[in-house]
């Protein structure tokens, strides 16, 4: 259904029904606005199908649901149209003009799950290798081991800043730099444990020599703030922002992209996928598996701007 198709003489009920929304639900203009466009397009889908809109029933809507689909709309519109159609019919039902709501029980169609974002690996690398020549030096050590840790390992921005600088009893993780490994306690309090790269372990060293320098006395965290004390996971992601800015990366980086880069690197390189199931702390392997869906995806963008038939037109 077009705009040109819900641009027609709005049917009296359904403008008492907008004005209902405007004076007594005060809803927002744009929503307003959105559910006019939807019900207009209930009213012209109704009027192809020779039926009135009183007596809509659930397999009209149904159709009228698959036309919106068909037509392009994706599910976020298509949901928004339902929501505006149940609207209309619970409003009718109130003041007795039908006795069921046709749309009650009808869903939009699922949308696509996001593939989550991950840094090309060039561009992780840069970020990694950045060393900031601008503010506190000690941070900037401080920062270089986080990103070292966040895209070598991995991990999540909680068990980051619940690292402690060495074991201790009731510790949610460390870094055993003598044998290169990383122990945190993930999601559901499960712990792992996951190898840590040379360049991780030498970033590790400078800024544990350093730190000393920032932390307060008995503060056990690894990573601590101006202040002292153990870094927030708010803290981390400014941090990292500011790091992104500064080593000229074209994108919004945060902490869980660092570990998206990581998983969607190593399944690249490896194609073992119960590895990389192990390394993120996924307890199930479908969890993993979007992994293989980004992997495609990269695939498939190198396909489409190399191979020479990529773009070639089909044949008359």
């Amino acid at each position: 259904m077009t705009q040109a198709s819900a641009a027609q003489a709005v049917d009296p009920e359904i403008s008492r029904y907008l004005e209902h929304l405007v004076v007594e639900r005060r809803l927002a203009e744009r929503t307003v606005a959105m559910y006019r466009d939807a019900l207009g397009w209930l009213q012209a889908a109704a009027q192809a199908g020779s039926v009135a809109l009183k007596d809509v029933q659930p397999h009209h809507v149904r159709r009228f649901s698959a036309t919106l689909r068909e037509r392009g709309l994706g599910p976020r519109s298509i949901a928004i149209a339902l929501s505006a159609w149940r609207g209309l019919y619970k409003w009718w039902g109130r003041h007795g003009a039908v006795t069921a709501n046709p749309v009650d029980g009808i869903r939009a169609p699922k949308a696509p799950k996001p593939l989550p974002k991950a840094l090309a690996v060039d561009q992780a690398v840069a970020l990694a290798a950045h060393k900031s020549e601008v503010g506190d030096p000690l941070l900037a050590l401080r920062d270089r081991c986080m990103v070292e840790l966040l895209y070598g390992c991995g991990l999540r921005v909680g068990e980051l800043v619940g690292l402690d600088l060495q074991p201790r009893a009731g510790a949610a993780g460390w870094v055993d730099a003598a044998d290169g490994t990383a122990h945190v306690l993930g999601k559901g309090a499960k712990r792992r444990s996951v190898p840590v790269g040379g360049p991780a372990l030498e970033a590790l060293a400078a800024w544990s020599a350093a730190r000393a320098q920032l932390a307060r006395t008995g503060e056990t965290a690894l990573f601590v703030s101006r202040r002292g004390t153990r870094l927030t996971a708010s803290q981390v992601r400014s941090r990292l922002k500011t790091l992104a800015l500064q080593a000229g990366l074209p994108t919004h980086v945060h902490p869980h992209m660092l570990r998206h880069s990581f998983a969607s690197h190593l399944l690249q390189s490896s194609g073992d996928l119960r590895a990389v199931q192990e390394l993120l702390g996924h307890a199930h392997i479908a969890t993993t598996q979007v992994y293989t869906r980004l992997d495609f995806q990269h695939l498939a963008q190198v396909y489409d701007k190399a191979h020479p038939r990529a773009k070639a037109k089909p044949s008359p």
